[in-house]
């Protein structure tokens, strides 16, 4: 091969060379931005569905630990809104005997959640503990007592909202 011929080949490689890992490197480019774009939108995903989980846990124990004689239709039904499962068919069937004794007794319970923390969860189902204070008044004790309540609440996916499915008091 004559040194022109060399010369020649040499600058016909290196002409398709440039194109060739120009083109490698805009695939390795445009895959490597596809996983982290599906990474980051994963763990937003994550983080939104922790978010309306602990939103979910802290408005049901709220609904349950706030309850006052003079409303307590529109209270309970503050608490089944919320609720599914067993701990629907459970609380819809002590309304009755609660109604009354809440009733007779004059109680009103005003609550706030203090902490809510998951214990886990998954796309379909989780278990968060729960603190909340509530000050209850009755005919018992007129001028109110606080109270601290630890709850675990195990919620569910229904229909993209997060139902409780059964609602534990806890040391």
């Amino acid at each position: 091969m004559t040194r022109a011929t060399r010369r020649a080949v040499r600058r016909a490689l290196s002409g398709r060379a440039w194109p060739v890992g120009l083109v490698v490197a805009t695939v390795l480019t445009t895959a490597l931005t596809i996983w982290l774009s599906l990474g980051l939108y994963e763990q937003h995903e994550a983080e939104q569905r922790r978010q309306d989980i602990l939103a979910a846990a802290r408005q049901s124990a709220l609904n349950f630990t706030s309850l006052d004689y003079r409303h307590y239709d529109r209270d309970s039904a503050n608490v089944l809104k919320s609720a599914t499962g067993d701990f629907k068919k459970q609380f819809t069937a002590q309304t009755r005997q609660l109604t009354e004794l809440v009733a007779e007794n004059r109680s009103v319970s005003a609550g706030q959640v203090l902490e809510a923390g998951i214990v886990r969860s998954d796309e379909h189902s989780a278990r968060v503990l729960v603190v909340a204070d509530s000050k209850v008044t009755n005919t018992a004790v007129p001028k109110g007592e606080a109270r601290t309540y630890r709850l675990q609440l195990d919620l569910v996916q229904r229909s993209g909202r997060w139902l409780t499915s059964d609602v534990e008091f806890v040391g």
